[in-house]
C-alpha cells in the first residue's frame, strides 16, 4: 500500500511536522537559515538546489509560519526564522548530531558552542562549561575537527560559512538584488 500524498487530514502530529520539514531540501533551508543565509540566491548557490524546488519549498515554509520573506524594497527580499523556525533548532542540532556520531569518522563537521563562555555544547545541547542550555542567539558555530574546507563548497556563500558565527546572524554574502 502506497502512503497518501499529504496527511493534513490525518490526526498524527508527527504526519502533519512531515508535511512541512519533512522532506530533505526544507530541512537543509532551514538549517542554512539557522546559519544566517537569508536570500534565495545565496540559498541556492550554496545547496545546489533547482530554484523552481527552493521557490515551492520557500513559499511553504513561509506560508506554514516557518519563514517571514520581508522584502524593504532597497536590499532585495530575506528569509528570516520565526519563533516557530527557531523551535527547530533542537531536531536540527540532534540531526546534524547524529549525522556527525554515524557518518564524520573524523570527528563533527561543525562545533557548537556556547558564545559567552566558549564552552562546547553536548548533543543534547548543554555547555560543557557552564552547564547551561544556550538559547540560539547565543550559540557560536565553527568548523570541527570533521570540517574539510576543500570539500565545502566553491561558492562564496560556503567560504563564509568556514568562519565561525554566532547562529542567526545574517550572512553578508551576495549583495545583488535576487527573486524569490
Amino acid at each position: 500500500m502506497t502512503l497518501p500524498s499529504t496527511y493534513a487530514d490525518r490526526n498524527c502530529s508527527l504526519a502533519r511536522a512531515l508535511e512541512v520539514v519533512g522532506e530533505r531540501w526544507t530541512l537543509l533551508i532551514v538549517r542554512n537559515a539557522f546559519f544566517g543565509v537569508r536570500r534565495f540566491g545565496d540559498l541556492a548557490g550554496q545547496l545546489g538546489i533547482p530554484r523552481a524546488v527552493l521557490a515551492n519549498r520557500l513559499k511553504l515554509l513561509v506560508r506554514e509560519g516557518v519563514l517571514t520573506r520581508d522584502d524593504d524594497g532597497a536590499s532585495g527580499v530575506e528569509y528570516r526564522l520565526t519563533d516557530k523556525g527557531i523551535a527547530l533548532w533542537p531536531i536540527v542540532r540532534a540531526m546534524m548530531a547524529w549525522g556527525d556520531a554515524h557518518y564524520s569518522p573524523d570527528g563533527a563537521k561543525r562545533d557548537l558552542r556556547h558564545d559567552r563562555d566558549g564552552g562546547l555544547l553536548d548533543p543534547e545541547g548543554r555547555c560543557e562549561e557552564c552547564g547551561s542550555a544556550p538559547p540560539v542567539p547565543e550559540i557560536r558555530i565553527e568548523p570541527g575537527p570533521g570540517f574539510d574546507a576543500a570539500h565545502s563548497g566553491p561558492d562564496p556563500v560556503s567560504a563564509m560559512l568556514s568562519a565561525p558565527r554566532r547562529l542567526l546572524e545574517p550572512l553578508a554574502a551576495s549583495r545583488t538584488r535576487q527573486t524569490g
